[in-house]
């Protein structure tokens, strides 16, 4: 195959990527009728329905699910292939649909805008959108602190690993990944009701993380000194103290990006019931209200780089 044939098959793709990387910058999510919420209603009242404490029935829930949805891109995907402009619309429409770093980026200024003015009700209202620990008891610190890891994390969760799958798998890749992220979220914690249910959610999570997580990482260190961070924190960082985060994945994120803040994340996190102590991720300072909109700003710069990145592969890769 020729480059110049490549590039041709490629192109409806990639425009669709890119089309809708630009969709979520200037939109953000679908205001109303969001394909996400359908699908996580979906798979809650499925949920009532198939419930049992084992890991059996979680994984036959999760993988049912997960096979659906990926088998709905792939229809959409057959029906597409010889409509190059059809293909690059519904690329467009289901990258838009996935995406979630601009959403993040202002649910994350919410909070410091709430903490700044000093309200904390306000701040503690905003924080069950970006991350699931308690925040009934945290103060200014903690929920600076909680905001610039889900940043961290959701980078990755939200922006990154959507891209990722769209370039390597076009639209099954972008529906299938924001199916099994979704289920991760709904049933894939450690609660009583979820610890064998939900196991097999959260293990192909990991799994479909794992490689964009460590992309993530190092687009951080990439892009830290044009946000003004430091590329060699966020480097120590990320391979000092990556792994010693209890997630394969999340460490990762918000060790990089602690580290080109010239912060310090970790502490005692409290989800209901349960209280976990993550070890310490950084050598800086404590976060405070004003470093969220610094890792917001590393934020976007890092999942736009990965754009850039999932249109320029999927052009190389000589497949619409």
């Amino acid at each position: 195959m020729t480059g110049v044939k490549a590039l041709s098959e490629g192109a409806p793709t990639a425009a669709g990527l890119a089309l809708g990387v630009a969709a979520d910058l200037l939109l953000g999510d679908p205001r109303r009728a969001h394909p996400v919420a359908g699908f996580g209603a979906t798979a809650a009242a499925l949920e009532r329905r198939v419930w049992r404490d084992t890991r059996p029935v979680g994984a036959g829930y999760a993988l049912g699910l997960i096979a659906a949805t990926t088998g709905l891109g792939a229809v959409l995907d057959r029906s597409t292939r010889r409509r190059p402009v059809l293909r690059a619309l519904v690329t467009a429409a289901a990258t838009w649909t996935v995406l979630g770093g601009t959403s993040l980026a202002r649910t994350a200024t919410d909070m410091e805008r709430a903490l700044a003015d000093g309200d904390l009700p306000a701040a503690r209202a905003v924080l069950p959108s970006l991350a699931g620990r308690d925040p009934s008891g945290l103060d200014e610190p903690e929920l600076a602190r909680a905001t610039v890891e889900s940043v961290a994390e959701n980078t990755a969760d939200a922006a990154v690993a959507p891209l990722f799958w769209g370039a390597v798998a076009g639209i099954p890749g972008l529906l299938g990944y924001r199916a099994v992220n979704t289920l991760d979220a709904m049933v894939g914690h450690r609660s009583p009701r979820y610890a064998r249910f939900g196991w097999a959610a959260a293990r192909i999570d990991d799994a479909a993380n794992w490689v964009p997580a460590r992309v993530t990482a190092a687009l951080t260190v990439v892009c830290a000194p044009a946000t003004g961070g430091s590329a060699a924190g966020a480097w120590r960082a990320w391979r000092q103290d990556g792994a010693a985060h209890p997630s394969p994945n999340a460490g990762r994120c918000e060790a990089s990006l602690a580290g080109a803040l010239g912060l310090r994340l970790g502490g005692r996190n409290v989800y209901g019931s349960r209280v976990e102590d993550r070890p310490a991720l950084g050598d800086g300072r404590p976060p405070a209200a004003a470093d969220i909109r610094r890792a917001v700003r590393l934020s976007r710069a890092v999942w736009c780089a990965a754009a850039a990145l999932a249109v320029v592969g999927r052009l190389s890769r000589g497949r619409a």
